[in-house]
This record gives C-alpha cells, structure tokens and sequence, in this order.
C-alpha cells in the first residue's frame, strides 16, 4: 500500500508541476459544449433536452485524452520494467496509476461540470444527480481506460487503438448517467440507475487491476 501510495503522489505532484495537460482536458471540457450550443442554436428549452447527453459525452470524451499518457510514458522511459519487477502488486500499482489519472482529470471536470451545465441550461433540480452521477462513474471510465491504455503499450498508433478499445466500453456507463439525471428532471428515482452506475464501477475494480497487469506483463517482455 505505501508503495500505490507514493506512486499516486508522484503522478500528482507531476501533473501540478506540469499542468499544461490537465488545463488542456479542462478547456476542451468547456470549449465542446460551447459549439455544440453553437450548433443546437440558443433555444433554452433544446439545449436543456440534451444539455446532460452533451456534458456525460464531452466528459467521457475529455477522459479518453487523458488515458494515452497512462502507461505510455513509463514504456518509454524504460520504469514499466521497474513497476512489473516491484515487490509490490502489480494489480495495485496499475489501480494507483488509475486513482492518480482520475484525481488529476476526472476531479477538475467534476468542479467545472456545473459551469458548463448552466452554460447548457441544464434544470436545477439535476444538477445534484449530474454531480453524483459523475463521482460514479468517472471512476469506471478511469479503470476501463486504463485496461485499454495497458493493452495499447508500446502498440503503434496507440491512440487510435486506445479509442476503438476503450469506446465501447464507456457505453454503459453513459447510458446509465444520463438515464439518473434524465430521470431527475423528470421528478422520476434515479436511484436505481445509480446503484447500476455504482455496480459498474465495483464490476470494473473488480476486473480492471488483473487485465491490466496481465497486459502490462506482456508489454514488458
């Protein structure tokens, strides 16, 4: 545990002191639905109808730009050997990596996702489940990434290969985050669609460590 510990520190203190990448994500995050309300055209009641559809999507979106750098950068300088070699877990320190990429991505959508959704006219009375839906399932999108971004190591054109693996996965995920807040606005529980959101991300803790060492094994020999 100390030793997932320090690398998730390690991964953050590099992203404050490098923040180009994160400020990046951030302002495709506010950029994108920014045209697509350009697009839509000003009509409050249109862009509230799609306003959580737009920011679920940008969001997942601005994760998947985040995930090519995962483990890409340990591969190429040579410390991917030292991580499957570490008298630690290899399944935890990919989960660390994971925790570090979520903090440093998924957390500052999570503060801006409110600014864009007014930007959206997105109906107060969902802003809370948008915000509870993106704590669900910002994670899973973390953790399925990450098993994409393990098996796309060394691979060339990695990104596009990311994408392709990675996308369908996001699927559910989206599904059910725009079902909760969808059925917020329209005064509906959303609870069961949270508790699917929740089940996802303990399906993906579950799974996502062993693929992702698994691959990672591979990658190094």
């Amino acid at each position: 545990m100390n030793a997932a510990f320090a690398l998730i520190a390690r991964d953050v203190k590099l992203a404050l002191r490098t923040p180009a990448e994160t400020l990046t994500i951030l302002a495709f995050f506010v950029i994108a639905p920014t045209l697509f309300a350009f697009g839509i055209g000003p009509e409050p009641q249109v862009l509230a109808r799609v306003a959580v559809g737009i920011v679920w999507v940008v969001a997942l979106l601005a994760c998947l730009l985040s995930l090519d750098r995962l483990f890409q950068a340990e591969a190429d300088d040579g410390s991917l050997e030292q991580l499957v070699l570490a008298p630690a877990p290899l399944e935890l320190l990919a989960l660390a990596k994971c925790a570090a990429q979520w903090l440093t991505t998924a957390v500052p959508l999570i503060v801006v996702s409110p600014l864009v959704a007014t930007m959206l006219q997105l109906p107060d009375e969902a802003y809370g489940t948008l915000l509870v839906s993106l704590l669900l399932g910002t994670p899973t999108l973390s953790l399925t990434g990450g098993i994409g971004a393990a098996l796309s190591v060394g691979a060339r054109k990695g990104g596009a290969l990311l994408a392709l693996i990675v996308l369908p996965l996001y699927v559910p995920v989206l599904i059910f985050a725009v079902a909760a807040v969808e059925a917020a606005v329209a005064g509906l529980p959303v609870r069961p669609h949270l508790f699917l959101l929740a089940g996802l991300g303990v399906l993906a803790l579950t799974v996502a460590p062993f693929a992702m060492a698994a691959s990672l094994r591979q990658a190094s020999e």
